[in-house]
């Protein structure tokens, strides 16, 4: 799997969830996860499919968050697994050859996490963050450089990433970049796509 740059994380958006879909579809995002905690099973499988039928047969691949019976559901392209979340094994009974990443926190779950052959892993965060109620400990550029030179797949760095310190992140060698807050918590989606964008391009 190449490295695909921007990853769009769907949390409590702004704009309505097919709306950000289309506009991640005419601006090429590749990787679009669906990640709310709050919603009850049936919006989950509405929304995802909802996404789903707007994604489908673009560049654009649809991750669920969490729950591989709701990937299944809403046919979804991927099935992203956090530390807390049900084993790759597991999954793997439900969703079959579904591609599945997974997130981590440190040297050590990152190393834990590559020895299972996912397609991508998330590492992070980066920076402090509030995205998620129950932090995890910022683990900072020097250790994603670390996670960086050892992984033969996508990593995604992800957490407290904004403009005023991507360049950081980029300069550590990430090539595929989640900011959950800058996205979600806008209306101006497109201009902001665009000057990530140019960022992660400058270093191609």
């Amino acid at each position: 799997m190449m490295d695909f740059g921007i990853y769009i994380i769907i949390t409590k958006p702004q704009l309505p969830y097919t709306t950000i879909a289309e506009k991640c579809v005419k601006n090429g995002i590749k990787m679009l996860q669906l990640r709310e905690k709050d919603l009850s099973d049936k919006e989950l499988v509405r929304i995802g499919r909802e996404i789903k039928s707007i994604t489908k047969g673009s560049e654009t691949k649809f991750v669920v968050n969490d729950r591989p019976d709701i990937a299944v559901l809403c046919d979804a392209d991927f099935l992203h697994l956090g530390q807390d979340d049900i084993a790759m094994e597991d999954a793997r009974r439900v969703v079959g050859d579904m591609r599945i990443g997974l997130s981590t926190h440190s040297i050590e779950q990152a190393m834990a996490a590559l020895a299972k052959n996912p397609d991508y892993i998330g590492f992070g965060p980066i920076y402090p963050t509030n995205a998620k109620a129950i932090p995890d400990k910022p683990v900072g550029t020097t250790l994603l450089k670390q996670v960086l030179a050892i992984a033969k797949i996508p990593v995604v760095a992800i957490g407290g990433i904004f403009p005023d310190n991507i360049e950081e992140v980029i300069d550590a060698g990430a090539r595929n970049i989640a900011m959950v807050r800058h996205f979600m918590q806008t209306n101006e989606f497109d201009s902001r796509v665009l000057e990530i964008n140019n960022l992660l391009n400058r270093v191609k």
